[in-house]
């Protein structure tokens, strides 16, 4: 069975676990998400992963269109494009700029308990490549703190979950406003990808969303 298949049917992307923390972070940075599609989209926007060998190689990184597709053929195109766009990878790669449906996702992993995430990522094999790739894109890249790469270069499943969700809070924090991404690196730093060229002082590690710029903003549109 592929990585992909098992991490959407009990992995780290569980069709029946995911969605919801997905809803919650919307909640959270936007409000209650009553439109259905909405829904829909928490639900389909991570199915690509079905048939993908890989998490967050080549293959991986292009799961974004299946959910997009079927977003699409049931809501419209602006459905199809919202939901495409909820990877900050794939934007970056494509030149394009993150939906709301990012946003809501990256917290939805930063809120995600240890005792559940870790059991799941580890059952379907996708940790190990999870680790090997944080590390490499941060390598060489200033916007982890101090405290973030240390845990990040740990080798330790919890220390580095951790790093990763300080890391992935402060990012939403930071980018929820629909910001042009600066943090978000392509490809690896020896490759001479780059990043943010400000150091992040370890101050500014996120231990919660808070604050007037994220919580109880109330948006009538979803872009």
């Amino acid at each position: 069975m592929r990585v992909g298949t098992k991490s959407v049917l009990f992995g780290a992307h569980c069709f029946f676990i995911h969605p919801f923390f997905v809803a919650a972070g919307w909640s959270i940075l936007f409000a209650f998400p009553w439109d259905l599609r909405l829904w829909a989209a928490f639900f389909l926007h991570d199915l690509g992963y079905l048939f993908s060998e890989n998490m967050d190689g080549p293959e991986g990184e292009e799961h974004v269109h299946l959910g997009a597709k079927i977003m699409g053929l049931l809501f419209g195109d602006w459905w199809a494009d919202f939901t495409l766009r909820h990877s900050r990878y794939w934007a970056k790669r494509n030149g394009v700029s993150v939906s709301r449906l990012c946003y809501a996702d990256k917290l939805a992993f930063a809120m995600t308990p240890s005792w559940l995430y870790l059991p799941m990522a580890r059952a379907t094999g996708e940790l190990a490549e999870y680790m090997a790739k944080s590390r490499d894109r941060q390598a060489g890249c200033v916007v982890f703190t101090e405290t973030e790469r240390i845990q990040l270069d740990s080798g330790l499943p919890a220390q580095w979950l951790e790093g990763l969700q300080s890391y992935t809070r402060r990012w939403v924090e930071e980018h929820q406003g629909g910001g042009p991404d600066t943090w978000t690196v392509i490809g690896s730093p020896q490759s001479g990808a780059t990043c943010l060229s400000q150091t992040i002082p370890a101050s500014r590690s996120a231990g919660h969303i808070h604050g007037p710029s994220v919580v109880g903003q109330v948006s009538k549109d979803v872009w």
